[in-house]
């Protein structure tokens, strides 16, 4: 048995590594927002000790968090590895505004933080606990390097690191062993082992694949007709923006909230998916934008990147990315609210019929054979025909505290790809729609006023759903799933949630 432990990364994994540059920061990022509750010290701080003890009992549960990267020599591809110079004390940072700290100086903050690179000799995270909050609150800004963590599996971690409950019970804990890394020449020879092992993997995974799939020649068929469509888009580029062009170093951060439950209204009058509701939302947002900005957008070959999880309930709980995405084109040229929503919900439908997610998803499987061609190949289809990001991770409906502290609302950051200059992500948690806004301030440098437009883009949906609640016409698609938009409206609330595959909660 060999001494030494590690995990390489997949191919999916690593491309975010590969995307990030000086300019192009690749971590996945949130501000949480809690009442100060029994953390509140009694001098009017934030208890920070208490708040590292919660976090080192947890961390066996989670050991990537101790975790960092080697290079195996001669290859582009990293490994786990544990750090045995871990120090949790470099990983939770503790700050404050000066009192009475607002919301504008917080956003100000969350975006400082943003623009900081995570350290890649280190494992690959940071909370920032930031005190002086008004309102008898506090605040984290979360962290963590996209190569960790996908929207899915970043809420099973939140599952682990908060409770349920504000008892304030922490488990024992376990003390941390690490294991030894293995030495440049050991990667060399497991690489090495692993590529001639490559042929009798693929047989044997064919195999499996044939045995388990009753149209064989269909289902190859469909994946060539799926990888085939992906491409197609990576040499179309889209329309250039006053959005998108090259990326500053900076960025700035918005957030709003809205009634979850007036979302899920709007989609059952409408008898869509709540992501068709968002996707018409930022259409709408994006047409007033670009008005504003004196760019006609009728002659606009708009596209959002929307991620889409394939995590199946085997891999619940567990870090690393499982998701695909849609490439989906807005209808900036239709005033109509109803049939920009009606647009949207047609060409969502196809895209679950065509399951062009399954492009990327094979993209990224082929990519451990042949890491330098595809990896490249897969972030051009994936990133460079498109115009923005707007992704949508639902949570948990319930209340989660830490140590007692309850949890007000989370802002998710979506990481900016080369060339887009704004994103868009969401979070529904406990009754609230979490809008969170990342921007480069050289592209957009009116962020709020893109928030506002999100606000009256909404509003505007949802009257013109109360004066004309005419549903949307069920497809056949949509007859055979048995659903309104052929989706449950609990998982209506992910962003084309999973495709051909078992859903998460996220």
């Amino acid at each position: 048995m060999a001494r030494y432990a590690y995990e390489r990364l997949s191919g999916q994994d690593n491309s975010f590594l590969i995307l990030e540059q000086s300019n192009v920061h690749m971590h996945v990022a949130s501000t949480q927002i809690y009442e100060a509750g029994p953390l509140r010290t009694p001098e009017g701080g934030i208890d920070i000790e208490a708040f590292k003890s919660a976090i080192h009992s947890v961390l066996h549960l989670i050991p990537r968090y101790r975790q960092k990267l080697k290079w195996i020599p001669f290859e582009d591809h990293p490994v786990w590895v544990d750090d045995k110079s871990f120090s949790l004390d470099y990983h939770i940072r503790h700050t404050s505004l000066p009192k009475p700290g607002t919301d504008v100086q917080l956003k100000a903050l969350a975006a400082r933080v943003m623009t900081q690179q995570l350290d890649r000799a280190k494992p690959l995270w940071e909370f920032w606990l930031v005190e002086g909050l008004q309102g008898d609150r506090f605040a984290m800004v979360c962290k963590i390097h996209h190569c960790m963590i996908d929207g899915s599996s970043g809420v099973d971690l939140a599952t682990i690191m908060m409770s349920l409950t504000p008892e304030t019970d922490l488990p024992e804990t376990v003390p941390y062993m690490p294991r030894p890394a293995p030495s440049g020449l050991e990667l060399a020879a497991g690489e090495w082992l692993r590529r001639l092992s490559l042929p009798l993997v693929a047989v044997r995974s064919f195999r499996e694949f044939s045995e388990q799939t009753e149209d064989l020649r269909y289902e190859v068929w469909k994946r060539v007709q799926a990888v085939t469509e992906l491409l197609g888009y990576a040499f179309q580029p889209a329309s250039e923006t006053p959005i998108n062009g090259s990326l500053s170093p900076h960025r700035k951060v918005d957030w709003m909230t809205m009634p979850l439950e007036d979302v899920k209204a709007a989609r059952r009058v409408l008898n869509c998916t709540v992501n068709d509701i968002i996707l018409a939302t930022v259409s709408g947002a994006v047409r007033d934008y670009m008005i504003r900005r004196r760019v006609n957008p009728d002659a606009l070959d708009f596209r959002v990147s929307a991620p889409v999880s394939v995590r199946k309930e085997e891999d619940r709980g567990k870090l690393g990315n499982k998701v695909s995405s849609w490439i989906v084109r807005l209808p900036l040229g239709e005033n109509d609210p109803i049939k920009r929503l009606e647009m949207i919900h047609e060409t969502t439908q196809k895209l679950k019929d065509s399951q062009q997610a399954l492009g990327v998803e094979m993209l990224m499987a082929a990519a451990d054979w042949a890491p330098g061609q595809l990896l490249s190949l897969g972030s051009q289809a994936t990133s460079g025909p498109i115009n923005m990001i707007v992704t949508n991770v639902p949570g948990p409906q319930v209340p989660l505290y830490m140590l007692g502290a309850k949890l007000l609302e989370t802002f998710p950051q979506v990481p900016l790809l080369e060339n887009t200059g704004l994103g868009v992500a969401l979070f529904s948690y406990d009754g609230k729609m979490c809008w969170g806004f990342d921007a480069d301030p050289d592209l957009v440098p009116d962020l709020p006023s893109f928030v506002e437009a999100i606000k009256t883009s909404f509003n505007e949906l949802k009257e013109a759903a109360t004066l004309r609640p005419v549903p949307i016409k069920e497809t056949k698609a949509d007859a055979k799933r048995g659903a309104p938009g052929g989706i449950t409206e609990d998982a209506a609330s992910a962003t084309g949630q999973t495709v051909g595959t078992a859903s998460p909660r996220t």
